[in-house]
């Protein structure tokens, strides 16, 4: 790996931001939801992800509308990024009109090889605080990769067969433009279809990752109204494509709850965990 890149492990940058109202009112439009929050309630759970968003300049977007590399990103040259996995502690309430502080620090760069070539695993460690009060820390693992070779596809894995609660989830491009504009999330794999297709070799549009996972903690909620988690964990599987309808199902454990998304050919999209 190049040492150039190395060079970027333990870097680190704060910023500050309200807790406005706004961003939660988008997000409730996303989820098919009536808006009932008012300054001082809590932001809904993964509602953290409409705050803190990658507002660069555009001059500063890079080939696949994300920030350009080479900033708070190390200069990782292969073209394609996957959010693949997040482990989120949720500490204390994030409330509307808090002056919430963020810091992130890149905490690992790793190399693997794949059957495509190299994979770059990065993981970003984020702890958001209010009145220096811990509410939240999040470690995102970003997948970067080369795009995939001739007649390559994705391992399937069959999904659970046995939900507790299974809630059905559309994904019109509208709906993945508008969670896209409520994170201000610019990649173009969720919108651009030539992008996608030609440039990085996947059939079609993808939806977020972030917007399934929150789908899952959803469904969750509306099957287990009184509990409330002290920790979500999830990993990607396999691309949802726009259009696709997937199901958010999940089911108690022994010491945890099992959630899943279940695409349309039964199979695995994602699979997370929740402990309360």
């Amino acid at each position: 790996m190049s040492k150039t890149i190395m060079d970027w492990l333990g870097k680190t940058a704060v910023e500050t931001q309200r807790a406005e109202l706004w961003p939660g009112r988008g997000l409730s439009a996303v989820l098919d939801k009536p808006f009932t929050s008012s300054l001082g309630d809590p932001i809904p759970l993964l509602a953290h992800w409409t705050y803190f968003t990658p507002m660069v300049p555009q001059s500063k977007i890079g080939f696949d509308g994300h920030p350009e590399r080479g900033d708070f990103i190390p200069p990782i040259p292969q073209p394609r990024r996957m959010w693949a996995a997040s482990d989120i502690h949720f500490h204390a309430p994030i409330r509307f009109g808090d002056d919430m502080t963020k810091r992130a620090e890149i905490a690992k760069i790793e190399e693997k090889d794949g059957a495509s070539g190299k994979l770059i695993f990065l993981e970003i460690a984020n702890e958001y605080l209010v009145n220096d009060t811990l509410c939240l820390s999040e470690t995102q693992t970003i997948v970067y990769r080369d795009p995939p070779g001739q007649g390559e596809t994705p391992r399937s894995k069959a999904a659970p067969d046995d939900p507790a609660w299974s809630e059905p989830v559309t994904t019109p491009p509208s709906r993945l433009f508008r969670y896209s504009a409520v994170t201000f999330n610019a990649h173009l794999i969720h919108y651009d279809h030539p992008y996608v297709t030609g440039e990085e070799g996947y059939p079609g549009i993808i939806v977020q990752g972030q917007f399934i996972a929150t789908m899952l903690i959803e469904a969750f909620r509306a099957a287990n109204p009184d509990t409330r988690p002290r920790r979500f964990s999830f990993r990607a599987m396999k691309p949802i494509f726009a259009n696709e309808t997937f199901r958010a199902e999940g089911k108690p454990g022994e010491d945890r709850f099992e959630l899943w998304a279940r695409g349309e050919e039964d199979d695995l999209r994602m699979s997370a965990k929740i402990f309360v």
